[in-house]
Order: C-alpha cells, then sequence, then structure tokens
C-alpha cells in the first residue's frame, strides 16, 4: 500500500509524495512554555514522533522541526503575576526568560520520559527575529500587511486582502471571530491579526526588539512561519498540531506563508484532543490530569503505549482505569520479548519481519489501532511458540513483536531483564503454585506418561507461564 495521509487543508486522504525524493520535512508546533505540560501536549507531540519514526522506516531522510514559543502575552503574564503577588514559591520573582527557560527543561523531561526522540531542530522564537522582520517586511511590501493606525507600533496581517484567507479551515471572513491579539482601535479589520506586537508601557524592555516599525516583539503566528522556512524551506511535507491549533494559529500561518509567496505545507495533519471521561478537560473543572501524575501512577511505557494507541485524528478519553488496562496490554508485549531472551533467542529484526498487516495499517494514514492489533496477534503468535516443544520455533514470532515494538517507540521503555522482585511474597507464592506442577509433570515425564505431561504443560501456558526444559530441569517465567 502507498503512504497516505489525511490532509486537512483538502479534507481527503492523499498519497504522500515527498517535496524532495527521498526526503521528509516534518514541522509541528510545540510549547509555549508558560507553565507546566498537559496532557495534549504530550499526545501532540507523541503522534508525530510516532510518524517520523516511520517515515523513518519506510525509508525517508526525515527533518523534524518542533518549535518552542518562549516570548508570549501568558509568558510576561505570568512572569508579572510574581512581581505583583509576591511570589514566595521555589522560584520567586522570575525574570520573564526565566520562566520560559524552567518550563521548557519541565516540557523536554516530559517528552524524554515517554521516549520521544528529540527532533532534529527545536527552535527558540526569540532566536528567529531577524528573520521574522524579513517575513514582515515582504508581506508589508506585498500589500498583505501595514503598520497600526493608532501609532501603537504594531503591524497586522491583512486578511481581506489575502482571497485564499480561510482556506485550510473552510471559513468565510465575514463568519470568523475577532483577533484577540491587540486593541482593534488600530486595525482595517477586527480579524486583521498581528505580525508585530509594539511595546508597552510597563512591560520588560529585555522582551522587545528593534525593528523598523519600533520596539516590540513578533506575534505568535509569525514565529511559526519563519521558523519552518528557515529549517525546511518554502516548500515542505507536513506541518502538524493539534486540532486545536487550526484555527487562527494554523490559519494565520498558512495566510501569512502563502501571501509572501512561499507554498508552504503540502500535508497538515492535526491530532485530536484528549477528554476526561467524556467532557473536555478544564481547570476550571477540576478534571486535568498531568503527564507527571501519569507518571506517578504507571510505567512510562504504559503511559506512552495510552497516549499513542488511538488513532491520532481521534478524540482519546481519559479514564481512571486507562492507565491500568495499558498497563495489562503492553506487559504482554513485555514479558513475551523477556521469555524470547531467557529461551535463547535474539530480539534482532529487519523490515522484512514486520508483519504485513502492520506495515499496512501504519501506511494508511498512521492506523494505529490496527497496528497493534496485529502486535498483539504476533504476542500470541510467540507465546503459543515458546510454550511448545521447540521455542526456536518462536523466532519469526519474536522478531515481529520486538520489530514492530521498535517502530512504536515501546522497545527503548522496556525492561527486558523482567520483574526484579523475584524475593517477593507474589512471587514466591506462583513459584510454590508453579512448582508444584513441574514436580507432576516431572514425574509423568518420567513414566512416560506424555497426555499427562502435555496437560500440565498446557495448563500453565493457558495461565501465562511458559515452561522450558534444559539440562538443569524445566524452569519458568510469566509470558502473558
Amino acid at each position: 500500500m502507498t503512504l497516505r495521509f489525511y490532509d486537512t487543508a483538502s479534507a481527503t486522504t492523499r498519497d504522500f509524495v515527498p517535496v524532495h525524493p527521498g526526503e521528509a520535512g516534518l514541522y509541528y508546533c510545540g510549547a509555549t512554555v508558560q507553565g507546566a505540560p498537559h496532557i495534549g501536549h504530550v499526545r501532540s507531540a507523541l503522534v508525530f514522533d510516532v510518524l517520523a519514526r516511520w517515515l523513518r522506516f519506510r525509508g525517508y531522510r526525515v527533518t523534524t522541526v518542533r518549535n518552542v514559543t518562549d516570548i508570549d502575552d501568558k509568558i510576561l503574564a505570568n512572569s508579572a503575576a510574581s512581581y505583583q503577588e509576591g511570589f514566595t514559591g521555589e522560584h520567586p520573582l522570575e525574570q520573564w526568560w526565566a520562566l520560559a527557560y524552567r518550563f521548557e527543561g519541565v516540557f523536554g523531561r516530559a517528552y524524554a520520559a515517554l521516549g520521544i526522540d528529540r527532533p532534529t531542530y527545536e527552535p527558540r522564537a526569540t532566536g528567529h527575529v531577524p528573520e521574522m522582520h524579513a517575513l514582515i517586511q515582504e508581506l508589508v511590501d506585498a500589500g498583505h500587511a501595514y503598520p497600526a493606525l493608532d501609532d501603537s507600533g504594531d503591524v497586522y496581517f491583512d486578511v481581506r486582502s489575502w482571497p485564499r484567507y480561510g482556506e485550510l479551515t473552510r471559513q468565510r471572513v465575514e463568519d470568523m471571530q475577532d483577533a484577540p491579539d491587540a486593541d482593534p482601535r488600530g486595525k482595517r479589520d477586527p480579524r486583521d491579526f498581528a505580525l508585530w506586537k509594539g511595546r508597552k508601557e510597563g512591560e520588560p524592555l529585555t522582551a522587545s526588539w528593534d525593528s523598523p516599525w519600533g520596539r516590540g516583539r513578533p506575534g505568535w503566528h509569525l514565529e511559526c512561519s519563519a521558523m519552518a522556512h528557515k529549517y525546511l524551506g518554502a516548500h515542505f511535507d507536513i506541518h502538524g498540531g493539534g486540532l486545536d491549533l487550526r484555527f487562527p494559529h494554523h490559519e494565520n500561518e498558512l495566510a501569512q506563508s502563502t501571501a509572501a509567496g512561499r507554498e508552504f505545507a503540502n500535508f497538515w495533519l492535526h491530532n485530536g484532543l484528549v477528554t476526561y471521561q467524556g467532557e473536555k478537560m478544564s481547570k476550571s473543572i477540576g478534571n486535568t490530569v498531568s503527564p507527571g501524575a501519569m507518571l506517578e501512577q504507571a510505567r512510562p511505557l504504559a503511559v506512552r503505549y495510552y497516549l499513542g494507541q488511538a488513532h491520532y485524528r481521534s478524540v482519546l478519553d481519559y479514564r481512571p482505569t486507562s492507565l491500568q488496562e495499558a498497563t495489562a496490554a503492553v506487559e504482554r508485549v513485555e514479558a513475551v520479548l523477556v521469555a524470547a531472551l531467557r529461551a535463547g533467542l535474539a530480539l534482532d529484526w529487519t523490515p522484512q519481519d514486520v508483519p504485513e498487516a502492520f506495515s499496512e495499517a501504519m501506511d494508511d494514514d498512521l492506523n494505529v489501532p490496527r497496528a497493534l492489533a496485529a502486535l498483539h496477534e504476533s504476542v500470541r503468535a510467540a507465546n503459543s511458540a515458546l510454550a511448545g516443544p521447540e521455542p526456536a520455533s518462536a523466532r519469526s514470532a519474536v522478531a515481529a513483536v520486538a520489530g514492530m515494538s521498535d517502530v512504536m517507540g515501546l522497545l527503548q521503555l522496556m525492561d527486558l531483564d523482567g520483574p526484579q522482585d523475584a524475593d517477593g511474597a507474589e512471587h514466591r507464592a506462583l513459584d510454590s503454585l508453579v512448582q508444584d506442577l513441574l514436580v507432576q509433570r516431572a514425574a509423568a515425564r518420567e513414566a512416560k506418561d506424555w497426555a499427562l505431561a502435555d496437560t500440565i504443560r498446557d495448563r500453565l501456558a493457558g495461565a501465562g507461564v511458559v515452561v522450558q526444559d534444559g539440562p538443569q530441569g524445566a524452569e519458568w517465567s510469566v509470558c502473558s
């Protein structure tokens, strides 16, 4: 099957044809580092991590760009609040840049904990002001942007000057909400959005830069267009982000980039949101769950599995049992690889070991649920083979499980040494029961009662206990 993705702009699923043969350029929106990450941030990063892994599996040389918005109204507001309220917490009286840097680190640690690869480039907005000035000037020269009419120092994109404005979300200008990023008195149309924000009285001087239009700072939408162009060029393959960014952020990115003569992205991919028992997560309701809280409840392996198990375009619903269910599912995968290693099998794999059903699912707009079904089918096949008289017959199924787990970013988070608490009470109780059955099985084999011996082995296998016969006698391990 040809690699295909659903493109938000055209509302169709299209074949992926790269801008440059053999290469794939991916830009996706990263964090505005005003505070700690929420589940939606991490889900989005994980979705595009899986996408990049699959593109690499399919042989593309992938360049990924994930920006950091480290200058923003909310960053300044949160910094100012620490002064105005006499903040006495762990980080009192933080400068805006210190606050942004601190939370950038929090995001980075959350990504790393879940095995999300670092992008090829992770540019900060504050490091690309000259590129933003150049883009603004291009738009002013082309008649698509203008300095504010109220001498505020703002510069706005003129939405009515660009006939294609609204094409990403298929809206008419008349039906759009007003842009809330500046006082509308300086605008020709209340829907015009800020490319440059003039410095206001009381704002830190360090949070502004000199420009041809006066001292100020960039608008949010402008930042991504400038950074995508710098690292991926005027025309690249995929722009991604959360569904909530389609409007106004991505709509405005597309408008200002194409109005400046840049083709911009071939595909727009948007991941679905995360809900709590069917309701939108909200701090005011008190139903939010942070990545840190999830990692306190479950292993990183299980959290990654949970956040990545749904189709990327669908809503992911969180329930109190979600992490337990994810743990049970993914630890079955881990356990069969542990059993394979104990049976002397290597976990080496090649692309040819990955089942066709898995590849077809991933090629079909990253259909992860179908891909995981193929993974669990191979787990069952590997378990069955490992429980049989010839464990070596499990080699192909084990390679398939290892390959799929690696592609999904799960293998690196697994503990392939197996359970460490071999002296725990639960292990001792289970060992006592299994050893009794192994003694009965050994006696049956001694009496050449092969039917009874096989029955005992099958009973153990049905309970997820794999028996390996060796020169020192039978050994067992849990494999489901």
